[in-house]
């Protein structure tokens, strides 16, 4: 009884939170929490009531996390190695396409650090540093994934066919041309349009992106140009080309829409998907009230850049990450300086 009633309770904490914003890292904690308390109560109703269908619940994710514990590493570093070999072939050698690679070396020396165990040659005085850079591991690791699990939430967003404006996000011209993850976001704002067009009156899509150093037209220029090519009227477009970054995207988008509507509009914006809840927090915190729907991207693409999407998220929130970082590094040094004070 009572397993069952702290499930229904933490299920509804949930909903109400993930409801009330999808657009927090918080719903990916909260879903894990309910998930562990789904899982005990799985166990309770199969192994001490004795209904074997919640075996079920019990014994796939078991099996998962064997797998992981047993072969999931390996095969972790061996797919991080093959994906960067692919990415860095296709996409050229720049630092940002060698995240997966650093990652899986970051994994083998950590996995090495593990079974070494350097504290052992240390000074025992020394140990809390150790323990606390282990507590700042397991912290990142439980931020991860709530990260993962907010994200996949927010894959399920489905806005309604009653929007006023769509924004499109620009990333960047090649030859000021729109390359092929541009244009999947263009393409993904046609197809809501052309939707919504078919049921109500149309929207307006705002193409964001300034001017490059390197780039003769404004980012809004270029994915207006294609958008018509597509058969989008003219009149049924904008241009926000002041923006450089994704923040500013959604700012200026915000500025120009509520000039135009007195801030009395639904919007919604259109991204990649692995860029999606990124951007969602961004139109958060300009205090745009947006969700977002995301092209399909490569699945080459994909890893590197999640891993790339995570470090944004917690750059984003350095300040919070500091402090707690902080806290335990200053906790770990006062207890390794009092060891060394008491020796």
């Amino acid at each position: 009884m009572v397993y069952g009633v702290t499930t229904f309770i933490l299920l509804a904490v949930f909903l109400t939170f993930y409801l009330t914003d999808r657009r927090r890292i918080i719903n990916g904690f909260l879903f894990n929490l309910f998930f562990c308390s789904f899982l005990v109560l799985s166990y309770y109703l199969a192994y001490v009531v004795g209904i074997g269908f919640f075996r079920l619940f019990v014994i796939v994710p078991l099996l998962i996390f064997f797998f992981i514990l047993t072969f999931g590493l390996f095969a972790l570093i061996i797919g991080l190695f093959l994906n960067a070999r692919i990415l860095i072939k296709r996409e050229g050698r720049r630092l940002s396409n060698c995240l997966t690679l650093m990652t899986g070396l970051g994994i083998i020396i950590f996995f090495l650090l593990s079974v070494i165990e350097p504290a052992r040659f240390l000074s025992p005085n020394v140990q809390p540093l150790f323990a606390g850079s282990s507590l700042i591991a397991v912290y990142f690791f439980f931020h991860l994934t709530n990260f993962l699990t907010a994200y996949f939430l927010y894959q399920f967003n489905r806005p309604k066919l009653n929007q006023d404006y769509i924004i499109v996000l620009g990333s960047g011209l090649i030859n000021d041309t729109v390359p092929p993850l541009l244009a999947s976001r263009i393409n993904k704002a046609v197809d809501f349009y052309r939707k919504q067009t078919a049921v109500a009156s149309p929207p307006k899509i705002i193409f964001s992106g300034g001017q490059g150093p390197d780039e003769n037209l404004s980012e809004a220029e270029a994915m207006q140009r294609y958008a018509l090519k597509k058969g989008i009227p003219e009149e049924h477009t904008l241009k926000e080309d002041r923006s450089v970054n994704t923040y500013q995207n959604m700012l200026f988008s915000k500025q120009l829409m509520d000039s135009l509507t007195d801030g009395k509009y639904n919007s919604i914006f259109t991204t990649n998907n692995f860029h999606l809840f990124r951007a969602s927090l961004y139109a958060k915190r300009a205090g745009l009230k947006s969700h977002g729907i995301g092209s399909k991207t490569a699945f080459y693409y994909w890893p590197n850049a999640m891993i790339r999407e995570y470090i944004a998220v917690v750059v984003m929130n350095r300040k919070r990450h500091s402090i707690v970082v902080g806290t335990i590094l200053g906790f770990s040094i006062l207890l390794t300086a009092f060891n060394f004070f008491i020796d």
